[in-house]
This record gives C-alpha cells, sequence and structure tokens, in this order.
C-alpha cells in the first residue's frame, strides 16, 4: 500500500491509498475532490473507494464532486451517520470489511468526537486512519460523547500493535506536543518528537504518519497514570479527583480545549 497525504482546506489530510498490484485506488476523508482529482490522474490510477471516517463537513464535503466525476465510486461511511454522508453508497458498522483492490481492511467503531465515528484499519499492511479521534498528540474534541467514551474508544485503537502507522484528520502535531510538553516536561520521549516535528514544519512537511507505539509514549491522553501528568493537571484543575482516570482525562480535555 501507498499512502498519499493530500492537504485539504487549512489544516485537514485526505488520504489517497493506492494498491500498486491494481493500479487502484481510495480516498480517506475527502473535504474538496480537487486536489484529490489531480492526485488520482498524477499517479495513473482508478479511484474506486471513498472511506468517510466520520460525517463533519471538512471529511465529506469532497463527496459528491468525486461521486459526479467518477460515477459507480463506491462511498464508504458508518451506518450509524449514514443520512449525514454525502453520497454513501456502502454503510458500515463495527467489524466491517472493507476493500480497495486486492487491499483488506476492517472497520472499528470509535464514537465520542461523533456518535458514529469509524476507522479503517489496515492490519497486512499496519496502517490505520483515524479521522478526528487519535490525532498525533491529541484526540478530538468531544463534541457528540463524554470523556469516558473517548477513553474506550482510544483503548481499541491503542491495542493495535505499536508499529502501526496512524494517519489522522489534521496538521494539528506542533500545537498539540506544545499542550503535551506544558503538562510532562520531563518526558523525553515527547522532547524528541517535539523536536523533531518542529523540524518537519520549518520544512512545510507533514508530521504524519505517527505509530501507536509514538503516541502511547508521548501523547498526554494515553498517558492518565503518569505521576507528571496528573500533577500537572491538579495543579490547574485543584479539584480534579486524580484517582479517577476518567475525571482526570475530562479535565485534560478541558484544559486542551481552552489552550
Amino acid at each position: 500500500m501507498d499512502v498519499v497525504p493530500i492537504p485539504q482546506l487549512a489544516d485537514n489530510y485526505a488520504y489517497l491509498l493506492v494498491d500498486p498490484a491494481t493500479a487502484t485506488a481510495g480516498v480517506v476523508d475527502c473535504a474538496d475532490a480537487g486536489p484529490v482529482l489531480a492526485e488520482v490522474r498524477r499517479r495513473g490510477v482508478r479511484l474506486v473507494a471513498v472511506l468517510a471516517t466520520h460525517h463533519h463537513f471538512d471529511h465529506v464535503g469532497g463527496n459528491q464532486d468525486l461521486v459526479a466525476a467518477l460515477p459507480g465510486l463506491q462511498v464508504f461511511g458508518s451506518a450509524a451517520e449514514a443520512s449525514r454522508i454525502p453520497g454513501i453508497t456502502r454503510p458500515v458498522r463495527d467489524g466491517d470489511p472493507v476493500a480497495v483492490g486486492e487491499l483488506r481492511g476492517r472497520v472499528i467503531l470509535i464514537p465520542a468526537h461523533t456518535s458514529g465515528h469509524i476507522a479503517y484499519h489496515f492490519p497486512t499492511e499496519r496502517v490505520l486512519f483515524t479521522g478526528d479521534t487519535l490525532f498525533a498528540g491529541g484526540c478530538g474534541r468531544l463534541f457528540e460523547g463524554d470523556a469516558a467514551q473517548m477513553m474506550d474508544s482510544l483503548g481499541r485503537l491503542t491495542a493495535l500493535p505499536d508499529e502501526t502507522r496512524v494517519y489522522c484528520g489534521h496538521e494539528y502535531t506542533e500545537k498539540n506536543l506544545r499542550f503535551a510538553a506544558m503538562l510532562e516536561p520531563g518526558n523525553r520521549r515527547l522532547r524528541e518528537k517535539r523536536e523533531a516535528v518542529e523540524a518537519l514544519r520549518r520544512e512545510g512537511k507533514p508530521t504524519v504518519p505517527s505509530t501507536i507505539g509514538e503516541e502511547k509514549a508521548t501523547y498526554p491522553f494515553l498517558r492518565i497514570d503518569s505521576p507528571e501528568l496528573a500533577a500537572s493537571v491538579r495543579e490547574r484543575v485543584p479539584r480534579v479527583r486524580v484517582e479517577d482516570p476518567v475525571a482526570v482525562f475530562a479535565a485534560l480535555r478541558g484544559l486542551k480545549d481552552n489552550f
């Protein structure tokens, strides 16, 4: 599998996933069809599928233009959000298979950012598309769920092998790691990751993919058991019950919302 990040809007990514064996491709989370179609033409592949992670416009706004340009295109999306995903032809649920050429993936239901948010996992290629649930260094806002639900969703993703490559929906990494470093300044892996990310951004390069292993070592929402992190959260939210992981997570999300 070849994965090509395609910048969208101000800070979104669509991802073109290409099966070299069949010269076919799918696109994850298309907000703007123009750049996606241009990349498809440049690579000389046939676009056969759209894989939407959730219903927000900045992830599905280009669907109708893609369908108009390529009749017969298959549009995958969460069955729980089917009425809000333009052009959907393949409503999917947790555990359902997806295919792009000879590439085989499966759906993982990860609600909280939206109620039917899904990820697409391609286990043989060790690739994961997480939309706005798991970012590099952060997680999505809790628009349609709560802290406990997001913790459960993140737990499903971090149960995957550490070497799994993570492709998320936005270029938020640098800001996310500034927030993380404020709360856990003693984390050496975090410092190293932040330096690497800052170097990439100075060169105008994407910070994706990350990996599950990197996120577990550096991502504050996955490090609730870190004493340094808990102390930093309690310093800023004195009433938080640090013995309650959900309470710490909720406090952490509140701090990030105002960062």
